[in-house]
């Protein structure tokens, strides 16, 4: 009975010590969005957020054409929730990434106009990310388009 009683001491503060710990609620979200240009190597760089990344991937998924991820422009804003959504002109696109093991993830590619984005604008909000392309006004989350 002792032993019994010994063993339960000795594994009660073992997973006491293994328990997670968590810190909770979080807001991730930039209050605006980041315009942020690729180097010849197609890689951007935010240093308020410190988070730097190679765009080449979406122009590839976008065009077809790595080559035109070399000084281009792209628009960042990260949500409440911690989902990246990125986007560019000329894009018919916005990828929502997600962070991964040393890597940026797309959890989600959002239509949004087939004939691509004239002069995208992302915006923080309350519950949603919203992104203006001339008259056009759409809200989204990583899993879309919630309403137009």
């Amino acid at each position: 009975m002792k032993k019994s009683f010994l063993i339960v001491l000795l594994i009660i503060p073992l997973i006491a010590a293994c328990s997670t710990i968590v810190l909770q609620p979080v807001n991730f979200g930039w209050a605006i969005e980041n315009v942020l240009t690729s180097d010849a190597n197609g890689m951007v760089e935010e240093q308020r957020h410190a988070i730097s990344f190679n765009i080449t991937p979406l122009f590839q998924a976008e065009f077809g054409d790595s080559v035109k991820a070399d000084s281009k422009e792209i628009r960042i804003i990260c949500s409440t929730d911690g989902f990246y959504f990125v986007t560019s002109k000329t894009f018919k696109n916005v990828y929502v990434l997600a962070p991964a093991e040393n890597s940026l993830k797309v959890d989600n590619k959002i239509l949004i106009n087939e004939q691509g984005l004239l002069s995208p604008v992302f915006n923080q909000r309350d519950t949603h990310i919203e992104l203006i392309d001339g008259a056009n006004i759409y809200k989204l989350t990583s899993k879309g388009i919630t309403v137009k």
